[in-house]
Order: structure tokens, then sequence, then C-alpha cells
């Protein structure tokens, strides 16, 4: 009977010890490491849109295709972008054109004055031949008025040609100084720029998802037609509570297990931590102003960078994951 007491003491005191042993083990495991069941996988998503509205004439992937960059995506009908450039390339043409008689008037109004000039000299001469020949007595005072008359005249003409040259240098003398060639042009490189936009590659390597464009398809400037998920942007956003940030720092290293893949383990290291819990950017935050309110911890999400993401592990957002930070 003895015996069977001390047995029981024995198992109670191995218990005791168990479980305190276990108590400290918690403690000190809890000293060094933050974990959270409450992560999920995330990747920068591109929405791919087109640049230019019109008919889709083409489609060269499928859901779920793995693309690289500057493969072809879907093309846009170009004809009216063709003939908008034709337009544009023939705007440009009249633009030079009358940029070009512009500068033959300069060339015409410099000529005029020439000879305007030379005919003056030349009048100017005969008139004052003509009034010695009068003070003379060897020509009459009609002859002599005539003289003035045509002086008079070829002064007027000097004047004019002078004034269409000033209209005539009024306008820039360069093509390239033209505001309507500069217009025209800029319109060119418009319209080539559109031209380029109709067909559409990916910007990036990635994962097709949520597409449903097909040709024939009208769309919209800027419209999202379906979604380019970046091969190496895939990450980890772990909700830490705002209680178990404090040891937190970008460059730890974080243990994390994934639960689509059981058993498997992972490496990553924390990327950054939010300046903002996540109800703070929420469409409806929390109104903690006004009627009964509730002390509840706040969660601040943790971004954490993938180490070496494993090609026989693909990864999908949206799935959970378990995250643990060393924090020594």
């Amino acid at each position: 009977m003895k015996r069977l007491v001390a047995n029981k003491k024995l198992i109670a005191a191995v218990m005791l010890a168990a479980a305190v042993l276990g108590g400290l083990a918690y403690l000190y495991l809890s000293g060094r490491s933050r974990t959270t069941e409450n992560a999920y996988i995330n990747a920068d998503v591109v929405n791919v849109a087109s640049l230019v509205a019109g008919r889709i004439t083409a489609v060269y992937v499928k859901n779920n295709q793995q693309v690289h960059t500057g493969d072809p995506l879907f093309d846009i009908d170009p004809e009216p972008f063709a003939i908008a450039l034709q337009h544009a390339q023939a705007d440009l043409a009249l633009a030079r054109q009358s940029a070009r008689q512009d500068n033959a008037e300069v060339a015409v109004a410099r000529a005029q004055i020439e000879q305007a000039e030379s005919d003056l000299a030349n009048a100017r001469t005969r008139y004052t031949r003509d009034r010695e020949l009068m003070a003379r007595h060897f020509l009459s005072q009609q002859s002599l008025d005539d003289a003035q008359t045509r002086m008079q005249t070829l002064q007027a003409s000097l004047a004019q040609a002078r004034a269409q040259l000033t209209k005539a240098l009024s306008a820039p003398a360069k093509l390239g100084e033209r505001g309507d060639v500069l217009k025209a042009q800029a319109a060119i490189e418009q319209a080539k720029l559109d031209l380029q936009h109709t067909h559409v590659t990916a910007t990036q390597d990635g994962q097709i998802d949520n597409l449903t464009l097909v040709a024939g398809s009208l769309v919209g400037v800027g419209e999202p037609l379906f979604a380019l998920i970046g091969d190496n942007s895939f990450h980890i956003d772990a909700n830490f509570k705002e209680t178990e940030l404090a040891g937190i720092h970008p460059g730890q290293t974080v243990d994390i297990r994934i639960d689509m893949y059981p058993g498997q383990h992972f490496e990553g290291t924390v990327e950054s931590l939010s300046g903002a819990t996540g109800t703070a950017f929420s469409l409806l935050p929390p109104q903690n102003a006004t009627g009964n309110w509730v002390k509840i911890a706040q969660r601040v999400p943790v971004r954490i960078k993938l180490a070496q993401p494993d090609a026989r592990y693909p990864l999908r957002i949206g799935a959970t994951a378990t995250v643990s930070v060393r924090l020594k």
C-alpha cells in the first residue's frame, strides 16, 4: 500500500516537472519568435488594359497560361489608327508646303525691294538732271513735274515692298520653328504611338488569370481586361497583433508553413511592416467614437519575402500559411 502511494507521488511529481518544463520551454521559445496563422500568400497583379479603344481582332493567350515579357497578348483592329496616321502625315505635308510658300514670299519681297530701290535711284538721278535742264530753260515745267511724280510713286512702291517683307519675315523662317509644323509632327508621333498600342504584349513574366476576353469584343481605354500575376513577386502578408510587433523588424528570418503543402518547410525574410493596421484602409473603417466600444487588439500587416521560390511548389494568391519570425 505504501509502495502504491509512493508511486502515485512519483507520477505526480514527474507530471508537475513536465508541466513546469513545458511552460518554461514555451516561454523561452515564445520569447525567441513570433508566430501567426493569419498569413496569406500574395503577389503583384497587373490589371492588363488597353491604351487605345477598339475592337479585339486576336487573343493570343488562354486562362492560367504562363507568359514571358514581350509575349503577345492580344491585338486591336489597327486600321482606324493607320488611317489616322495617314491623315497626320498629310497635315504635316500641308504645313510644310505652307511654310515653303512663306519662305518664297520672303524671297519675292526682297527681290521687289531691290528692284524698287534701283528704280528709285534712277528716278532721283533723272529728277536732278531734269531740274538742272529746266533751270537752263532746256526743259519744260511739265517734264519736271512728271519726273517728280514718278520718283514719288517709286518711293511708295519701295515702302510697300518693305512692308511686305516685314510681314513675310513675321513667320518663322525655319520649318521646325513653325507652330503648325510642330503641331503636325506631334500628331504624327501620337498616331504612331496609338498604332503601336494596338499590339499588346506582356510587361513581365507571369500567369494569365481571370481572362474572359474574346475576339470581336469592344474595349475602352484603361478598361481592365484580365490579370497578369508576376512570377517573381510572390510574398506573404502576415497579420500580427499589435501586441506582437515588438522585436519584429526587416531582415529577420522567417519560418514558413504553407497549408497547401503540408510537411514542407519554406524560409523567408521580413521585408517591411505596414504603417497602419489592417482596418485603417478598409472600405468602412470602425467608428470607435460612437456607441459601445470594446477594445480589440488590432492586426498590422507584415510583408515577408520568400527566400527561394521552388518551382515544384507553385504558389497561389490567397493560400493560407503559418509564419514564425525568429527574433534572435
